[in-house]
């Protein structure tokens, strides 16, 4: 297949699957409606998939000439003034790579999904959603132009939504998804403005033509801030990453695809594609590297006191995520390009094994759970692979990304870069320091969930029973391995986690480290030191005290390390009360004033209509007097008036 039909077909393929899987008859429980709908999302992943992997063989090169746009055959939709808005795509290479990236793990969750929601009714809006969800992120990464750009970040909103209050059964699942669409759409205003006002001063929606036009200091300062607000929503960075955790009520299947590499991905993926002008705004970068500085920590340290294993990996996402943005805000868009591959590998097996082991025990909370290694081969080393990779551990995948972030720091605190030197300070201290709390909270939910005393034979039946009270899952006997739907994704893409690391040294690879780098030795050096000291910490801790949980140690800042710094209290302080406070103002000014003079009028003009009835039910003589009193006063008036 040519490389001019599959740039269109790689976000038109699963958006086609969704929408024709949304339209299926209805009949709840009904096997044949499911099999069409497993079958529309896996074979439209699957081809997405085949396509992305042709983009990678041979990508486009980018123009800022819309003329020159390798699929010019676009459909132009429509025409406002000067604007002229076309269905075009531009895959190059680093495209290309966050499509495949996109596409692999869309494809693990589909399949993983039809095991893991066997027992689900609603499964054929299900994985319609997943579909339509996949093609949004899609066309996010492949639009040449601002406006489809913008409405596959709208579509991804959506789903969301529906995705993460899919389970109504339920009761945090509805709240949860109402707070991540709210949240997201507090920075998507920001983000719609700042590509309006791209849009108006370059009077083009062409990508190209946008990255080449010369804006003014002040307006190409605003857009961008603007813009940040819609990546800090999508991309769960300080201040509005408040949704994320709690997202965590949607199915377990969606936490891998909006964690990995899709929703979260989106905003760090724009500002790759627009780097060219932040490049341009120091005081935007800046801005950049104090959110992403903020947020590594902010995620680290709140992943440490969580009892939820898929809030430990939540909190983790939303650091590593700060991770890629502060890549970017010290001048290195390739190096957050490879994080942004490597999270996507590692952190969906991650997600996809608690999975496994939520349905084995019945229970998120690790409190319940140990001993699981012998009964979970799979499962514990898939584990292995994903939090050594998430924590940086040679030669695992995250190892050689995070090493690439930190040595572009390193660089960026000697000046030399658009973004100032304190800057550069901020992100490579935040990013140090982090990687120590990463291994200190990784090795406690491996060590908690895999190793100590079994927990196969308590008193009252299995151990991790005892106070089960989740309605999505049944209590097996004993633990086990999934089923192959389940498995076979764990085991693809533990290949990746493991490995893709390795791309740094191949040759003519953007990100590539180079051995005689003088910040090298330090850049690798003290990560090594810190990882080793958060894991042997959390080791110790656990091993000191048999059965207890390392996080005790945290003391009185456990409780508010797990509520994530009490931020949602704050912002239900500052933005929620005062919101809700302006709405009731309104509603009470709407009804007593407005409503109140609509019913007034209506009342007066009633009054009005029965006072001329009783006039026109007046006896005759009697109307024959009002008649010519009142020809005699008009008579009176014209006199007086001539």
């Amino acid at each position: 297949m040519s490389i001019d039909v599959a740039g269109p077909l790689l976000p038109l393929v699963p958006l086609i699957a969704g929408l024709i899987g949304l339209f299926l008859p209805p009949g709840d429980g009904d096997a044949t409606r499911r099999r069409i709908a497993a079958g529309l999302g896996v074979a439209g992943a699957a081809f997405a998939l085949l396509l992305a992997f042709r983009l990678v063989l041979d990508p486009a090169q980018p123009s800022a000439d819309p003329a020159n746009d390798p699929w010019n055959g676009g459909l132009t939709v429509a025409i406002f003034g000067d604007l002229e808005i076309r269905f075009s795509t531009l895959v190059d290479a680093a495209a290309a790579y966050v499509a495949l990236a996109v596409t692999v793990v869309a494809l693990c969750v589909q399949i993983y999904s039809i095991t893991y929601l066997h027992d689900d009714k609603r499964y054929a809006p299900y994985a319609a959603q997943v579909s339509l969800f996949t093609g949004a992120m899609l066309l996010v990464v492949s639009s040449s132009d601002l406006i489809f750009m913008l409405i596959g970040w709208e579509v991804m909103g959506a789903c969301s939504y529906l995705l993460i209050g899919h389970d109504r059964r339920l009761p945090e699942a509805p709240a949860a998804a109402v707070k991540a669409f709210l949240v997201t759409r507090i920075g998507d205003i920001g983000f719609l403005l700042g590509i309006a006002v791209l849009i108006a001063d370059a009077n083009s929606t062409y990508l190209g033509t946008v990255l080449a036009h010369d804006y003014s200091a002040g307006t190409l300062t605003a857009a961008l801030l603007l813009i940040l607000a819609g990546v800090a929503g999508k991309s769960a960075q300080f201040p509005l990453h408040t949704w994320l955790p709690d997202a965590m009520a949607g199915p377990t299947p969606i936490s891998a695809l909006i964690h990995a590499a899709t929703m979260v991905a989106a905003g760090v993926y724009v500002v790759f594609r627009l780097y060219g002008l932040y490049d341009q705004s120091p005081v935007a970068l800046a801005v950049l590297a104090v959110m992403a500085s903020i947020t590594i920590l902010i995620g680290a340290l709140s992943a440490t006191a969580q009892d939820d294993l898929k809030r430990v990996l939540a909190w983790s996402t939303v650091s590593q995520i700060g991770y890629m943005t502060g890549a970017l805000a010290v001048g290195s868009p390739a190096a957050a390009l490879f994080h942004l591959l490597t999270h996507a590998a590692f952190k969906a097996l991650l997600f996809l094994a608690a999975g496994a082991v939520i349905h084995a025990v019945g229970t998120n909370l690790l409190s319940r759970m140990g001993g699981l290694r012998p009964h979970m081969p799979v499962t514990f080393w898939s584990f292995a692979i994903g939090l050594g990779a998430l924590a940086g551990l040679p030669p695992l995948s995250g190892f050689w990304s995070k090493e690439n972030v930190l040595t572009a720091a390193a660089h960026a605190t000697e000046g030399g870069e658009t973004a100032p030197v304190w800057a550069g300070w901020l992100v490579w201290l935040a990013a140090l320091l982090s990687v120590g709390i990463t291994a200190w909270y990784a090795t406690r939910l491996f060590l908690r969930a895999f190793f100590g005393p079994s927990r196969a034979h308590g008193p009252h039946g299995p151990a991790w029973a005892v106070g089960f009270d989740d309605a999505r899952y049944e209590v097996p006997d004993s633990p086990h391995d999934p089923p192959g739907p389940m498995r076979w994704p764990l085991l693809l893409l533990a290949i990746p986690a493991a490995l893709l690391g390795l791309a740094a040294f191949a040759p003519g690879f953007r990100t590539s480290l180079e051995l005689d780098d003088p910040h090298l030795g330090v850049a690798v050096a003290l990560p090594m030191l810190l990882l080793a000291t958060g894991a042997g910490t959390a080791f110790w801790l656990w091993w000191a005290v048999p059965g207890a949980d390392p996080a005790l140690a945290l003391g009185r800042a456990g409780p508010f390390l797990a509520a994530g710094f009490r931020l949602d209290d704050v912002q239900n302080r500052l933005v929620v009360r005062p919101a809700e406070a302006l709405a009731r103002l309104a509603t009470a000014g709407d009804t007593r004033i407005v409503d109140a003079a609509v019913m007034g009028t209506g009342t007066g003009t009633s009054r009005a209509g029965d006072a001329l009835k009783e006039a026109h039910r007046l006896p005759l003589p009697a109307a024959a007097v009002a008649v010519c009193a009142a020809a005699l006063l008009l008579g009176a008036i014209a006199w007086w008036g001539a």
